[in-house]
């Protein structure tokens, strides 16, 4: 039971990361000299935490026979 109280830790973690990456990406590219190399990083790690998110979530999912 810990180790699932862990992972919902974790995963409330990694979906405020990603919620707060949609914000500095939408601030990154509104500005008008806006870094587009800084602005690839940050979605290419917003698809990485999107990835980590979708692992988290199946792992707490109780496996359900059809």
């Amino acid at each position: 039971m810990a180790d699932t109280e862990a992972l919902r830790r974790k995963l409330e973690l990694l979906k405020t990361e990603h919620r707060d990456l949609d914000d500095v990406i939408l601030r990154v590219s509104e500005s008008t000299s806006f870094n587009q190399l800084k602005l690839k990083r940050l979605k290419k790690r917003k698809l990485v935490l999107k990835d980590q998110i979708a692992k988290l979530e199946s792992q707490l999912l109780p496996d359900i026979i059809a």
